[in-house]
């Protein structure tokens, strides 16, 4: 059972409430579980917040009727955000799960104030007994496109439309000019950041003005529509993007997926709050845990170069290849990490700086 409410709707019916948010619930007692999840962009066919839902889906699945889900869509980050998660706790709900980095702060006050309920948080790095961040390792995935278009460019420049410049996402552009920069140390990557995890006119702008600048491989880094994807295709120009395939937007030109299944980890940490266990840890899940994965590649890549996608595919699955290991030098020439020593989880996790052959710095 679920069910989907906009923005304004719910408000309307949560400010009153949000003064009982320190009553204590106790989710395994209930005859019906009681999750609510808050999302900060449309729930359409492609994307984050539909990979995210399609996570719940499969929580779905395995409760039935022992699980009620209230999916409040299109929540911009901030005060709203914060009363509209306080007022999910107030109606009962005992899971949430917060699908932004934006939610954080809001989001771990709520686990403070209630040690009964249990918070599943998108790309944070705070952690309580009740508070899960989870993120992915887009990386591993986006080396390997990297590799794909530097099979392809002839130009030798390629593109990144960017939501915002955080660690997750810097890593993912890192990986991918380092991909790249394996068949071809003379690649180039420009970056346009958009600011926006949902904004589909400056998506496109961003499209067309790499495009008017040479490149004709993109990567569409975090839109959570396919405007990047459809404009790349009309443009004859390559194109890949995170999450959730959007081959139907581009069936010519599309490389192919970095794509993520949430379904297994949601149902464990589901699994813990009922058991009275809930694992509040910090998660980074990648191909050894079944979440990450590539799909859909373009078949002009040439054989061999898929053959070699493969193998190293199967390198960094098994652990005997590790995409950041030095040298690695940043874009202003200096060397952040000697030869043969590998970043650790801490330092990709905070990571801040342009691997060289990134031409577009970073914004302060």
């Amino acid at each position: 059972m679920s069910h989907t409410i906009q923005r304004r709707s719910f408000i309307k019916g949560t400010l009153a409430a949000t003064t009982a948010i320190a009553l204590p619930l106790r989710a395994a007692a209930q005859d019906v579980l009681k999750m609510g999840v808050v999302l900060p962009s449309p729930a359409a066919d492609v994307g984050w917040s539909h990979t995210l839902l399609e996570g719940i889906n499969t929580v779905k699945a395995a409760y039935g009727d022992k699980l009620e889900v209230t999916v409040l869509e299109n929540i911009a980050e901030g005060p709203d955000a914060d009363r509209i998660a306080n007022g999910l706790v107030a109606e009962g709900n005992s899971v949430l799960m917060l699908g932004s980095f934006g939610y954080q702060n809001g989001g771990i006050q709520i686990a403070k104030r209630n040690p009964d309920v249990s918070v599943i948080h998108a790309s944070g790095y705070l952690t309580e007994p009740n508070f899960a961040p989870f993120t992915a390792k887009y990386w591993q995935g986006t080396y390997l496109m990297g590799m794909a278009a530097a099979s392809l460019t002839k130009s030798k420049k390629l593109g990144c439309v960017g939501a915002f410049a955080i660690p997750e996402l810097i890593t993912s552009i890192n990986a991918f000019t380092l991909g790249a920069q394996s068949v071809d140390p003379e690649i180039e990557v420009n970056v346009v950041w958009v600011n926006s995890w949902f904004d589909p006119a400056s998506e496109q702008d961003a499209a067309k003005a790499l495009i008017a600048q040479d490149v004709d491989v993109i990567f569409s880094n975090a839109q959570d529509t396919p405007s990047v994807i459809a404009v790349a295709e009309e443009a004859g120009v390559y194109a890949f993007n995170l999450n959730s395939s959007m081959q139907a937007y581009a069936p010519t030109k599309y490389l192919g997926v970095v794509g993520t299944d949430w379904g297994p980890h949601f149902k464990r940490l589901v699994d813990g709050h009922v058991a009275g266990e809930f694992p509040g840890a910090n998660y980074w899940l990648g191909m050894e845990d079944d979440t990450v994965y590539t799909a859909d590649w373009n078949a002009d890549i040439p054989a061999d170069m898929m053959a070699q996608i493969t193998a190293r595919q199967s390198d960094i699955l098994a652990g005997t290849f590790t995409v950041f290991k030095g040298p690695l030098v940043d874009q202003s020439g200096t060397e952040r990490f000697a030869d043969g020593v590998a970043m650790t989880d801490g330092e990709m996790l905070g990571m801040d700086w342009h691997v060289a052959g990134v031409t577009t710095p970073l914004p302060s």
